[in-house]
C-alpha cells in the first residue's frame, strides 16, 4: 500500500490518461467518419454521445461511492473505459460506436467523479486549489495530447484505440496498490434529506455558484472544438492552420492551473474565478478584431487558455470551500453534471448562432456568455458579502 502522497500521483495520472482518451477519441472518430462519407451534421450529433453518457449515470453514483467506497468505484469507471476502447476495433459501425462512446462517457464520469470527490475530502484547506489545480493540469495535458495520436490513422485505423487503450489498462491497475477508503456519510451538517434528491437540492442551495465553473468550461471547450472550425472555414481559413489553432486553448490552460489554484488559495476562489472571466471577455472581444488573422488566433486562443482554461478547477475548488465534506459526493457529480450541460448546449447554441447570423462574430455569442456567467458571480458575491 502507499501513502497519501503517492495515492495523490496515482489518482491525478489516472485522470491524465483518462483525458488523452478523451482528446484522442473525438478527431479520431470524427475523421474516420468523414472518411467513410458520414455528413459533418451526423458527425456532429455522434459526438455528443460521450456527454450524454455523463449526464446518464451522474443520479447514480452517490450511493454506489458510499456503499462500496472509492477503489472500487474508480476501477469500475476505468475498466469500462479501456474496454469500451478496444471494443471500437471490433466492428465499425455507427451506432456501435456511438453506444461505445456513450460507454465511455459513463466510465469517464465514474472514473473521475472517484478521484475528484478522493482528492477534495482528503487536501488541506491551505492546499486545496493547488491540489485541484494538479488535478486539472492532468487533465488537460492528457486532452492537448491526446489529438497527436489522430496522424496514426495513417499508418493503421486500429493503432489510436490500441493505445490509448492499453495505456489506461497500465495505470488502472496501480489503483490495486491503493487501500479503499470511504466517504464522509455526516459531519453535524443538517442537510434537506439523505435522500439523493435532497442531497442535491441541498448542493444547489449551497454552491450552485460554484458549478458555473464547470459548466462554462464545457460551453467553452465544445463550442471552440466543435463551432469554430467551421466557422473559420467560412470566413477563409485553412483547416490545417484551424487544426493547430485549436489546441493552444487546452495547452495554454497547462501554464496557468497551478499559478491560478495557488493564487485562489491566497486571495479566494470568487476573486480569481471574476478576473479570469474579465480577463477571458476582454480576449474574445480582441477575437473579433483579429479573427481574419491566423497570428491573431494563435494569440488569442493562446491567452484564452490561460485565463478562462481553468474554470473548471477553479469551480471545482470553490465549490470544495462552500460544501460541507458530507456533501463533497453530490457535489462533485454536479461538476459533472453541468460540465456535461455546457458541452452540449455550447455547440448547439453556438450553432444556431452562426447559421442565422452569419453577418456577426461567431466570438460575440461567447462575449455574451462570459458576461451572464461574469453577473452571476459578482452578485453572489455581493450578496455573501451583504449577509455578513
Amino acid at each position: 500500500m502507499v501513502n497519501t502522497r503517492f495515492r495523490f500521483i496515482i489518482l491525478v495520472t489516472i485522470v491524465g490518461i483518462s483525458g488523452l482518451s478523451q482528446g484522442m477519441l473525438l478527431p479520431v472518430i470524427a475523421v474516420l467518419l468523414e472518411q467513410n462519407g458520414i455528413s459533418s451534421s451526423v458527425n456532429g450529433i455522434h459526438a455528443t454521445a460521450l456527454y450524454i453518457g455523463i449526464l446518464i449515470i451522474s443520479p447514480f453514483l452517490e450511493k454506489p461511492l458510499q456503499k462500496f467506497g472509492y477503489k472500487p468505484v474508480i476501477l469500475f469507471g476505468g475498466a469500462l473505459v479501456f474496454v469500451s476502447l478496444f471494443f471500437f476495433n471490433i466492428w465499425e459501425s455507427l451506432w456501435f460506436w456511438f453506444v461505445l462512446r456513450m460507454m465511455i462517457g459513463i466510465g469517464d464520469n465514474i472514473l473521475h467523479f472517484g478521484t475528484q470527490t478522493w482528492i477534495t475530502t482528503t487536501t488541506e484547506e491551505k492546499h486545496r486549489g493547488r491540489n485541484i489545480a494538479i488535478y486539472g493540469l492532468m487533465f488537460a495535458l492528457g486532452f492537448a495530447l491526446g489529438p497527436l495520436m489522430t496522424g496514426l490513422i495513417e499508418y493503421n485505423p486500429t493503432l489510436p484505440f490500441i493505445i490509448s487503450g492499453t495505456l489506461c489498462f497500465i495505470v488502472w491497475t496501480l489503483m490495486f496498490f491503493i487501500r479503499n477508503e470511504f466517504p464522509v456519510q455526516d459531519d453535524g451538517i443538517e442537510v434537506t434529506s439523505t435522500r439523493s434528491i435532497g442531497r442535491f437540492a441541498g448542493t444547489v442551495k449551497y454552491a450552485w455558484v460554484a458549478f458555473l465553473g464547470p459548466f462554462a468550461y464545457g460551453f467553452l471547450e465544445a463550442s471552440l472544438h466543435g463551432n469554430f472550425p467551421v466557422y473559420a472555414m467560412r470566413i477563409g481559413h485553412d483547416v490545417s492552420m484551424i487544426s493547430l489553432v485549436i489546441p493552444c486553448f487546452a495547452a495554454a490552460s497547462i501554464i496557468s492551473q497551478i499559478p491560478l489554484g495557488i493564487l485562489s488559495d491566497k486571495i479566494g476562489r470568487q476573486s480569481v474565478i471574476s478576473i479570469v472571466l474579465t480577463g477571458g471577455i476582454l480576449t474574445f472581444i480582441l477575437a473579433v478584431f483579429v479573427e481574419d488573422s491566423i497570428v491573431g488566433l494563435f494569440a488569442v486562443f493562446s491567452l484564452a487558455g490561460l485565463l478562462v482554461g481553468s474554470l473548471f478547477s477553479l469551480g471545482m475548488s470553490y465549490m470544495t470551500d462552500l460544501l460541507p465534506k458530507s456533501l463533497l459526493p453530490a457535489g462533485n457529480i454536479m461538476c459533472g453534471v453541468a460540465f456535461g450541460v455546457g458541452s452540449i448546449s455550447g455547440p448547439a447554441i453556438s450553432g444556431v448562432f452562426i447559421d442565422l447570423l452569419p453577418g456577426f462574430s461567431f466570438f460575440n455569442v461567447i462575449i455574451f456568455f462570459l458576461l451572464i456567467i461574469l453577473i452571476l458571480t459578482i452578485t453572489h458575491k455581493n450578496q455573501n458579502k451583504h449577509a455578513a
